[in-house]
């Protein structure tokens, strides 16, 4: 019988391929709820379905180790004994995935005193005398030695577990240069680092192989070990009983009694219910459809235990088409219509340059590649789909819609003259070029997994496709006809990634993603593109004066203890404050004792000292020396900064920025108001509008807890705090002293971030006892707040995620830890995650609205920059009155609460100016 004719028995190192696994997918990334690690799980798992597919076995076995221990330990103890300890992410998942793999009907054998090896041997063995082609899968080397006419190694590379070698004998022979039975000899030789087996000295690879052509084997090779001269003859004859030790406990046992026979391990129907709640505990939803398509299931749709799952068939990949002209607006028109959820849509960017050098569209069963030409007339159609309302999904869209704007800017400056850089990126916030854009898988991933999301369009295959993104060989010089490695491969994997990151995804989570995050993502990208007009004389002069305010801080400080010191070296100023000064210790690091800011700051308050007092003011003013020397290296040459805003940037939804980092400029001090009178009003406009939520996050807290007290306080525009201080102290509110109002201040925002009493008495420097006097006081007035704060926490606990007043979620797997110290860190976080991520939505959403309502009235004034609770708008000569009640309007009437959004409006020809 031919080996194609005969049936098919499939044998898998459960724990190698598991650890390949392990390290192959990152483990940040596959994490449930309930804060179990699952990486190699679904590494081993998607694995296994193509190899089903693929190889199609007639009987099915995973084999794993029981323990370390074995009789080969027993014989040599230090076996295996320089492995490191089971990484702690890695603990807990082989239990789950001989679960699942029980669920799924597949056999799965362990043996007291064996290793998996021999499992795999003695199947391998009894497979082939019984008339099977036999495959082994390992990426263990010591399996090599199964290979024969019936038994093939599929050996995965170090790229993971999705690329499979096939070892036949032929394949043994060409890599190492002996017969597969050979192979432990070399081992046995030459020694295995990864089983501390040492072999003997001097003795390489390339020897070893040359000595058993020539002797035949190990034992002839030992026979003649005294006609071997030289250094490594007298290594060999001195070493020889490491070698042989080495072929004992290398050579694996095929007779080894298995409580199970070739018969039982054909594949079994599996239970349905039980795939079903076991991945759905894993939460592999993506990995779920593809298993029950292999168990004959075809439906469109399956519920897990875990929720709703949409099945999505897989079309196979494509092979990207070249289209123009008549041809192109067909298949667009075609495809958009047949696929009204949106084409995958992705743009190929020069990362040195910026600039757009392919295209990829893609639909259902096709795809095109365009080396698109802006403004040529072969792409008019495709360029009036881009502008068009026709849905269209993409990866990490805002970078990529502001890429395909500068080069339509390009084209349409082109008849015109030449323009600069800044000039374009202008020309292109006014008119994008690029509409429709329904999804940005980036984001959709982001929203399901916030607290560690998939950064790469790899991860995000890997997770919810469970396949790998096709790469480019890059020893290929000339790409084959064939390949389908390109944009549109790309645009085609997004597509079918937001089909699964939408099944994936529950109502409220989906809610965020259409109405709020993909609604906002154009507007931002517009924002970048204007930038921002600055005064550079402003921060020139200010570097300048920081400058020399840094080095005359410097010397004071060297002064006073007679020598200079480096200020920004954590080891030298350990040496003078605890050794040279003997100042008392502050907590103790890995490297000493902290010299970090809040640790030198209370130092400094219960110890005061001149070089500390001159050290810290050294530390503020390099602080804000880096600050403004960033904003002057970012300043174009229009004279404007254009930030970045990273939309998935925190797991709140908060928006964040970055080159340069506008946020971290000081509001309250003098040198923050001067950067801001940086910020100017640009050439053409005639003002800046700046826009700010008063107390929008203890408005939200009065809002989610339903107090009286406080919905009273908001609703009579009462100052806040001096309604709060009247209640607990017994006065009215205009006798609410500062001292009051400041130490209720801090106690109402602190208790929305999981403030504790020891944490109040250190913020006011009062003490415990007083704090928490102070804390029964507020929750005996405003008992719902503390009724409220509690019911989060305890939501959280048993959910494992929060969730703001528009559904979006915040993953809490931290509130199960066994670890006292991360539980309440969790629990802090957990108390004002619906607070902070209810602020950002409505920021959001605010933005939205004055985007849109400025372009329905055909207003020049335009939205610049979002900082913290603020908006700041440049406005165009004669539309202050339409774009301030536009600002204020969609601000304050953005969402209903229970109490009143109130917005604070500005006007200046600075940030500064216009603060309020």
């Amino acid at each position: 019988m031919s080996n194609t004719s005969k049936p098919t028995l499939m044998v898998i190192d459960g724990h190698s391929l598991a650890f390949r696994a392990f390290y192959a997918l990152p483990v940040e990334s596959f994490q449930t709820r309930d804060g179990q690690y699952t990486n190699a799980i679904h590494g081993f798992i998607a694995m296994l379905i193509n190899l089903l597919k693929a190889e199609k076995p007639d009987a099915l076995a995973v084999a794993f180790d029981i323990s370390r221990h074995s009789f080969r330990t027993r014989e040599y103890p230090e076996y295996k004994g320089t492995r490191g300890e089971t990484p702690v992410e890695f603990k807990g998942q082989i239990p789950l995935l001989q679960q699942t793999l029980a669920a799924m009907g597949i056999f799965t054998i362990e043996k007291e005193d064996y290793e998996a090896d021999d499992i795999l041997a003695t199947l391998a063995k009894r497979g082939a005398e019984g008339g099977y082609r036999v495959l082994v899968v390992s990426g263990d080397r010591d399996t090599i030695q199964l290979v024969n006419d019936d038994v093939t190694l599929l050996y995965p590379s170090r790229q993971g577990v999705s690329d499979l070698t096939r070892y036949d004998a032929e394949k043994v022979m060409e890599r190492y240069g002996v017969r597969p039975e050979q192979y432990p000899e070399i081992a046995a030789l030459v020694g295995e680092t990864s089983d501390n087996l040492p072999g003997v000295p001097k003795v390489g690879e390339k020897t070893a192989v040359k000595w058993i052509n020539l002797y035949g084997g190990l034992d002839e090779i030992l026979a003649h070990q005294d006609e071997i001269g030289g250094k490594v003859g007298e290594s060999l004859r001195e070493h020889a009983h490491l070698a042989e030790r080495n072929r004992r406990l290398n050579r694996l046992v095929n007779d080894v009694e298995l409580p199970v026979e070739l018969d039982d391990l054909t594949p079994k129907p599996f239970n349905e219910d039980a795939v079903r709640e076991a991945f759905g505990r894993l939460e592999f939803r993506s990995l779920l459809e593809r298993v029950l398509k292999l168990n004959g299931h075809e439906g469109a749709s399956a519920t897990a235990s875990s929720g709703p799952v949409a099945v999505i068939t897989a079309e196979p990949c494509p092979k990207p088409m070249v289209l123009l002209d008549e041809e192109l607006e067909a298949w667009l028109a075609r495809e958009s219509a047949a696929h009204p959820d949106g084409l995958g849509l992705h743009f190929d960017i020069d990362a040195t340059s910026g600039s757009v050098v392919g295209v990829g569209i893609a639909a259902g069963a096709t795809s095109v590649q365009l080396a698109w030409q802006p403004g040529a007339a072969d792409y008019a159609q495709f360029e009036a789909w881009l502008a068009s309302d026709s849905p269209k999904i993409m990866f990490d869209a805002k970078h990529q819609v502001q890429a395909a704007a500068r080069a339509l800017a390009g084209a349409r400056a082109a008849a015109t003259g030449e323009q600069s850089q800044d000039d374009l990126t202008s020309e292109a916030a006014k008119q994008l070029g690029v509409d429709g854009v329904r999804g940005d898988v980036f984001l959709g991933g982001w929203l399901l997994r916030p607290g560690s999301p998939d950064k790469t369009l790899e991860d995000l295959v890997s997770r919810y496709l469970g396949e790998s993104l096709p790469v480019a060989d890059p020893n290929q010089l000339v790409p084959d006809e064939d390949s389908v490695v390109s944009t549109a491969t790309t645009a085609w994997f997004v597509r079918r990634l937001q089909q699964h990151i939408t099944a994936a995804s529950d109502e409220g989570t989906l809610s965020v993603y259409e109405t709020i995050e993909m609604p906002v993502l154009p507007v931002l990208a517009k924002m970048e593109l204007r930038g921002v007009a600055i005064d550079r004389g402003i921060l020139s002069s200010m570097n300048a004066e920081l400058g020399e305010r840094t080095s005359g801080l410097a010397q004071q400080a060297y002064d006073v203890i007679g020598h200079e010191v480096n200020l920004g070296s954590p080891k030298q100023l350990q040496e003078v404050l605890f050794d040279e000064l003997d100042m008392p210790k502050t907590r103790a690091t890995k490297t000493g004792y902290s010299t970090d800011a809040a640790a030198l700051t209370d130092l400094q308050s219960k110890n005061p000292h001149p070089f500390l007092g001159l050290l810290l003011q050294h530390r503020d003013a390099t602080k804000l020396r880096q600050i403004v020397e960033t904003l002057e290296k970012a300043v174009g040459e229009n004279s404007r900064v254009h930030t970045t805003y990273q939309q998935a940037g925190t797991s709140t939804g908060r928006l964040s920025s970055a080159d340069p980092n506008l946020q971290n400029i000081p509001v309250r001090t003098a040198e923050g108001r001067r950067i801001r009178q940086a910020f100017v009003v640009g050439e053409g406009y005639e003002t800046l509008l700046t826009a700010d939520y008063s107390q929008i996050e203890m408005r939200i807290m009065a809002h989610l807890s339903g107090d009286e007290g406080l919905i009273e306080a908001f609703n009579l525009g009462e100052d806040l705090h001096s309604f709060v201080g009247g209640r607990i102290f017994g006065v009215e509110p205009s006798d609410v002293t500062s001292e009051m109002r400041s130490k209720v201040k801090a106690m109402s925002y602190g208790l929305a971030y999981g403030l504790s009493a020891f944490g109040l008495s250190k913020q006011l420097n009062i003490s415990v006892g007083e704090a928490k006097q102070l804390m029964g006081d507020y929750f005996a007035r405003f008992g719902a707040v503390r009724d409220y704060l509690r019911s989060v926490v305890e939501q959280a606990k048993e959910d494992l995620y929060t969730e703001t007043i528009f559904g979006r979620k915040r993953f809490f797997p931290e509130l199960s830890s066994p670890n006292r110290l991360v539980r309440e860190n969790a629990e802090r976080a957990a108390l004002n995650a619906p607070i902070q991520g209810s602020a950002a939505d409505i920021m959001k959403l605010a933005m939205v609205g004055i985007e849109r309502r400025f372009g329905e009235q055909e207003l020049a004034s335009r939205m610049l920059l979002q900082v913290h609770d603020e908006i700041i708008v440049e406005v165009a000569p004669g539309e202050w009155e339409t774009a301030e009640a536009i600002v204020h309007e969609e601000m304050s009437n953005v969402v209903e609460l229970s109490v009143p959004l109130d917005v604070h409006i500005g006007r200046g020809v600075n940030w500064d100016a216009g603060a309020h």
